[in-house]
């Protein structure tokens, strides 16, 4: 599988436990924060539910 960036672009402040676990999950912790992950289903899952907060680069 392909590997893809995620970049938070945007703050979990005011967000729900939901948004701020998933953030979490998927190694998120600060504004700007890139991590690499592989394009599972259950990582897309995670980027789409939070995806206004978060850039996606290939």
């Amino acid at each position: 599988m392909a590997t893809i960036k995620v970049k938070q672009v945007r703050s979990a402040i005011g967000r729900t436990k939901t948004q701020k676990r998933t953030l979490e999950a998927l190694g998120l912790k600060k504004l700007h924060q890139v991590v690499e992950h592989e394009a599972t289903p259950s990582i897309l899952g995670m980027i789409a539910a939070v995806s206004h907060l978060l850039e996606v680069q290939k």
